[in-house]
């Protein structure tokens, strides 16, 4: 972050010392270019605009417009019409307004008002349908440009316009697995809103438009890391309640391997939650460990299931809050262990909203399923002799669950999972064993105390020992409503504020089974994403 704002502020100070060369061509005393933001005045008067207009560089990520456009303006109205030197005075205006002072350029006077006045002309001819001015006037036209410039010029500000557009206010997801199956199912496509739970401003700010952190063709990051800014939210328009959709950077995700198959995190490798080639692989040294900031992170969306400050259980399939029961939300899914009385038919099963990523064939007749309550009584219906029964959950997780501890929680299995007191800000634990192994991920990584450490039974913080420790920002717990079949805070944890992205609006598109080969579900098309049944 340090050496971003250098940059900055060499790159701003680099283009003052070019314009006290280039003002005086201009009529306009040099050292107003030494007049830190007055200069910016001074461009915005000699394009055409009004001074004001400068005070729209004040304005976060916008200002990168504002500025592109009025250094192209600024290179137009010195006669300088070359795409490429366009190009060269908004990425290096420092350089290139320095070079250009020193070819004696000759100031036509402000662009726009030129560009304004021919418009008008052209305007009043086309009124009076005085063809021979139109002609006259479209052929001395000073600002033409070859066809390909035109479209090239516009693309390029379609992306600029589309890339700010995602970065600050909506984004297009689709979902790629089954965890939220019943109410986001594979092949929807949503439109997500970053500003409803509080706009998080962009934080890596040198990648590449219009991907997240992997650019396509190249299979590389599509990022640098390190040019980053501190973590910023604007306020919520709303606060997360129970059983939101959310859509966050999954917790886990700040070290992984990337396979093309797959994404797994150094967590999954650790705790063996990671298929045998994987793992051989990773052994082998034939798969680097990467990296990723927060806002880089892989995107999940998964339901906000408990609150910060709330204690959460589960209890033979049962969501407890605070020592209540909470109804399910609908559609919610298990997996169930079913024999049918003789080998079924499934020609109705995709009518149901059963895919075929939904189940696996044991026998000729025992079939293990993911269903909701009601393709459950469709198959009962359809086959009244069919034993069915809750696929079998309850072997002890060992490590594999968080925290990860088998001393303490090893018990914990994804039906029968915690008491887990979920941090709040301001929320005060005592450090003890017990509450390190729960609670040291988000005291060290994320709340940014890498000094945090255990020793000896005793806990230090930059050097200092420590017995309790409060929290500083709020933390929620996300499950998938594929309960069965869903990597949520039952693996990974608690999901931080900093890391929640935005709030699903609706599904503008679905295909079904996740491909559009097996046809579009049509009547998913605009039905809101936060509504939990159909």
């Amino acid at each position: 972050m340090t050496w971003l704002l250098w940059v900055l502020l060499l790159g701003y100070i680099g283009l003052s010392l070019a314009l006290y060369r280039l003002f005086p061509r201009a009529n306009r005393p040099a050292i107003h270019a030494l007049i830190p933001g007055y200069n910016m005045w001074v461009v915005a008067e000699l394009v055409g605009r009004k001074g004001s207009y400068s005070l729209l560089l004040l304005i976060p990520y916008f200002n990168m417009i504002w500025f592109a456009g009025l250094m192209v303006d600024l290179a137009r109205s010195f006669n300088r019409f070359g795409f490429f030197e366009h190009v060269l005075a908004v990425v290096a205006s420092w350089g290139y307004f320095g070079w250009l002072g020193t070819q004696e350029p000759v100031y036509r006077g402000p662009i726009l008002v030129e560009e304004r006045e021919w418009q008008a002309k052209l305007a009043a001819a086309e009124k009076a349908k005085d063809q021979r001015e139109i002609r006259k006037l479209r052929a001395q036209e000073p600002f033409a440009k070859p066809q390909l410039r035109d479209w090239t010029e516009a693309a390029i500000f379609a992306i600029f316009a589309a890339a700010l557009i995602r970065l600050l206010l909506i984004e297009s997801y689709i979902i790629p697995t089954p965890s939220m199956e019943g109410n986001l199912n594979v092949g929807d496509f949503l439109f997500v809103s970053k500003v409803n739970y509080g706009l998080r401003l962009p934080e890596t700010i040198l990648m590449l438009p219009l991907v997240h952190n992997r650019a396509p063709v190249v299979n590389a990051e599509s990022y640098i890391d390190g040019a980053g800014l501190p973590y910023r939210r604007l306020p919520a328009l709303e606060a997360i309640d129970r059983y939101d959709p959310v859509v966050f950077n999954v917790p886990s995700g700040d070290s992984v391997y990337i396979f093309p198959y797959r994404t797994y995190s150094a967590n999954d490798y650790e705790m063996g939650n990671i298929d045998a080639n994987a793992q051989q692989q990773i052994r082998n040294g034939s798969v680097d460990l990467v990296t990723r900031p927060v806002d880089k992170k892989d995107h999940y969306v998964k339901r906000a299931v408990g609150l910060p400050g709330e204690t959460l259980q589960i209890r033979d399939r049962q969501l407890i809050i605070n020592g209540e029961r909470i109804p399910d939300p609908e559609n919610i899914q298990f997996l169930y262990d079913i024999t049918f009385s003789g080998p079924p038919n499934q020609t109705n099963w995709s009518d149901m909203g059963i895919s075929q990523d939904d189940w696996q064939q044991a026998s000729a007749t025992r079939y293990v399923m993911y269903l909701d309550e009601d393709q459950l009584e469709s198959l009962r219906a359809g086959d009244p002799s069919a034993s069915i029964d809750f696929y079998d959950q309850t072997e002890p997780n060992g490590v594999r669950l968080y925290p990860h501890s088998a001393k303490y929680f090893g018990d914990w299995t994804v039906d029968n999972y915690g008491p887990i007191t979920i941090p709040a800000r301001g929320m005060t634990i005592t450090l003890d064993e017990r509450n390190y192994e729960l609670y040291w991920r988000p005291i060290k990584v994320y709340e940014n105390n890498p000094s945090f450490e255990r020793q000896g039974g005793k806990f230090y913080l930059d050097g200092q020992e420590i017995t309790e420790y409060t929290f500083r920002q709020d933390y929620y717990w996300m499950m998938g409503d594929n309960r069965h079949n869903s990597e949520d805070s039952r693996v990974w944890g608690f999901v931080p504020e900093d890391h929640i992205l935005g709030k699903p609006l609706f599904i503008w598109f679905s295909v079904k089974e996740g491909s559009l080969f097996n046809g579009v579900n049509w009547d998913r098309i605009f039905r809101s994403a936060s509504k939990q049944g159909d």
